[in-house]
């Protein structure tokens, strides 16, 4: 695995994944969603993201009228579906960790869609990295730092990228602020998933 690129302390492992490598997660991810189906969530002030969620592992992430937080069922009632093996064994062999990610969130970004700066601060332990892979279309990722406002820096994610958020990054504001639509053939009708591992209790 080549080095890693790493800005404001991310670290970005580009090409990481091969195109076969790519398609099968792929349909691993489709099998999720038949099983847990993505929505639209809302934020805690009733505005309708952008991106279609859904989540697999222990818990999953979700959003609504009541804030951001881990559950461990489906707003509809099921149990989230168990992480794919393939995503697992990506988990282990980028971060060298025997400790196995809590939830697998799963973001798909259609045409428009985008994602504000945040922090990814609803876990217990914030020693354990976020691990985020892009699958389909080009996405413009934007970092900046634990301060909101301050300065940031943008690089475009392609199909197969990597990024690791730990140590002084694991806090950092990150967002996506458009995507490239049709940029990618990985998704029949175009696209972006993006899926980030997380340890969320220690």
């Amino acid at each position: 695995m080549r080095k890693p690129l790493k800005i404001a302390g991310f670290e970005i492992f580009k090409d990481c994944l091969t195109p076969a490598v790519q398609a099968e997660m792929v349909a691993d991810l489709r099998a999720v969603a038949q099983a847990a189906p993505m929505r639209h969530p809302v934020t805690r002030w009733g505005k309708q993201m952008s991106v279609k969620m859904t989540s697999a592992g222990r818990v999953g992430w979700i959003s609504d009228r009541r804030g951001y937080r881990y559950e461990a069922q489906h707003p509809d009632g099921m149990s989230w579906p168990d992480i794919p093996q393939k995503i697992l064994d990506l988990w282990q062999n980028i971060t060298n960790l025997d400790r196995e990610p809590d939830c697998c969130l799963i973001n798909y970004y259609g045409e428009g869609a985008r994602m504000g700066l945040h922090q990814d601060n609803d876990e217990e332990d914030f020693t354990f990295p976020v691990l985020s892979v892009s699958l389909g279309d080009d996405g413009l990722f934007r970092m900046g730092g634990i301060e909101r406002g301050g300065k940031t820096q943008s690089v475009w994610l392609s199909s197969g990228d990597v990024v690791v958020m730990g140590g002084d990054a694991r806090l950092a504001y990150h967002g996506v602020d458009r995507i490239r639509f049709g940029s990618s053939s990985l998704l029949p009708d175009g696209g972006r998933i993006n899926i980030t591992l997380r340890v969320v209790q220690d």
